[in-house]
């Protein structure tokens, strides 16, 4: 069998709870996969400027960011948790209805500051809740949640291929001088796949922003719109089952209620708000290295993370500059192919981090990313080894953030407190080291975006294993702490 047992009885214990948490990050995945595609017709529909068309992915980056960090706000009970999933999925299905009403590029960067937000709570919420559900056997279901993410991000773009403009989406009056050919618009959308971030390289192209508008874009929001209700649905269809909506005529089930509690009785387990691990009550006895493990954690995914989005974002822009030239179609299709690895790297580490533990998958996920680096840099005049490259990096990166979430809460105890925290670390990470990236390709040329990688490849490396340090150091405080505890009680059993 490929899981024992104990793993398969709690999976159907839980399995409405684990499938509607699944579902909600393909929503995630779904929506933060489409912008990138659909970019130039929006910017048709909205008749704005690449400079401005391009303030709807900060727009979208900002508020996932907020949203992970006010997600804690709705863990305090089971019913607060499920009714934010409810109305974040039913915001995105709603913003993609409305995207094609959207003819003011205001109006589209409120839509996707909506949708963002709503993917920042979805984020740290369905992480939780898992890590909660399943506690030390959660490794394995946090890696199909992630995968879950990347099946939305391979089928957003799929739905939107079809319907996407061909030629110049907005016919000027002497549109046939001058205007940019279907094969710069092939390389502008490219190029503007990776969230916009190399809009430095692309201000040369012209575009009308006056005119006849032909776009058919709409019909892929409209699908993707339907596609994502079903998610809202089994949300509350899971509500349902945990007696928790008003029409219900019994209260929540006791074991339900009881399942809310952790161990120590602390019914919100230190999450209650966004704020709250910062408790000066809940703080006073830890131990430092109980907040070097949250920083240590954090600064991983903000590293990983980041590397995942700068590559994804310029990894096109360097394959078509010096000394590659690879031509357009062909670099168009290294975002795809990274993004597919990445999904079914997470597929195999559903069994992988059932087999091995989540230090072992992490060892050998950051040293393959290192390796594969290095080789990038050495074979850096090599096309093949270009898309190589990109698909192993894509399959050895793809379980650290379920992994590093996994081993940090297994190391404090499943106290919950680091969840938001590492999910705001890693939407940072995403955003920060993007702009940072592609500053340096600007200023050093496209060869430093390789070098940008290797050192951050290292420096992630060695924050995990001063995770490691930490780890060792952390677990032998507790255990004198529970041994002089042991030795205190001891006397008053004799006593008694």
């Amino acid at each position: 069998m490929l899981l024992d047992e104990r793993i398969w009885s709690l999976f159907k214990r839980h399995w409405p709870q684990t499938l509607t948490y699944w579902s909600v990050f393909f929503s995630f995945g779904l929506c933060i996969a489409f912008l990138g595609p659909t970019i130039l017709d929006l910017r048709c529909q909205t008749q704005s400027t690449l400079q401005q068309i391009t303030w709807v992915f900060v727009s979208q980056q900002f508020f996932l960011l907020v949203g992970s960090s006010v997600g804690g706000l709705f863990k305090k009970t089971l019913k607060s948790s499920l009714l934010a999933l409810f109305f974040c999925t039913l915001i995105i299905s709603l913003v993609f209805a409305v995207i094609p009403l959207c003819h003011h590029v205001i109006l589209l960067s409120i839509a996707m500051a909506l949708a963002g937000k709503a993917m920042g709570v979805i984020d740290t919420i369905a992480n939780l809740q898992l890590v909660k559900l399943y506690q030390k056997d959660s490794a394995i279901f946090l890696q199909a949640l992630h995968f879950f993410t990347g099946l939305g991000a391979l089928v957003s773009p799929l739905v939107a291929d079809p319907f996407l403009a061909e030629d110049s989406c907005v016919l000027g009056a002497n549109w046939t001088t001058n205007s940019s050919s279907p094969r710069d618009l092939q390389h502008l959308r490219s190029t503007l796949a990776g969230h916009g971030a190399a809009l430095h390289n692309i201000s040369h192209f012209r575009l009308y922003t006056e005119g006849v508008v032909v776009t058919r874009v709409s019909y892929a929001f409209w699908i993707m719109a339907l596609i994502n209700l079903p998610v809202p649905a089994a949300v509350l269809a899971l509500m349902s089952h945990e007696r928790l909506l008003p029409c219900s005529r019994s209260s929540p089930r006791l074991l339900d209620a009881d399942s809310n509690r952790s161990p120590a009785g602390d019914t919100d387990q230190g999450h209650g708000s966004v704020f709250s691990c910062c408790n000066p009550a809940k703080l006073r006895d830890r131990p430092a290295t109980f907040f070097i493990i949250h920083a240590l954690g954090g600064a991983i995914l903000f590293i990983t993370d980041g590397i995942i989005g700068s590559y994804a974002g310029f990894v096109y822009t360097y394959a078509v500059s010096p000394p590659l030239l690879m031509g357009h179609k062909m670099a168009g299709c290294l975002d795809s192919i990274f993004w597919a690895a990445i999904t079914v790297g997470r597929l195999a580490s559903m069994y992988l981090s059932y087999r091995y533990t989540a230090p072992k998958l992490l060892t050998v996920s950051l040293v393959g990313v290192i390796l594969v680096q290095c080789l990038l840099l050495i074979f850096y005049t090599s096309s093949v080894f270009l898309f190589f490259g990109t698909c192993v990096l894509g399959l050895c990166i793809s379980s650290v953030f379920p992994s590093v979430l996994a081993f940090t809460e297994d190391i404090l105890e499943y106290k919950g407190t680091h969840t938001h925290i590492v999910s705001a670390s890693q939407d940072n990470g995403e955003m920060l080291l993007q702009l940072l990236v592609g500053s340096v390709i600007h200023s050093q040329g496209s060869y430093s975006f390789l070098l940008c990688g290797t050192v951050a490849s290292f420096i992630g490396f060695c924050l995990f294993l001063l995770l490691l340090y930490i780890q060792n150091i952390h677990r032998s405080q507790h255990t004198d702490l529970s041994q002089c505890t042991d030795m205190k009680e001891k006397p008053k059993t004799g006593d008694s």
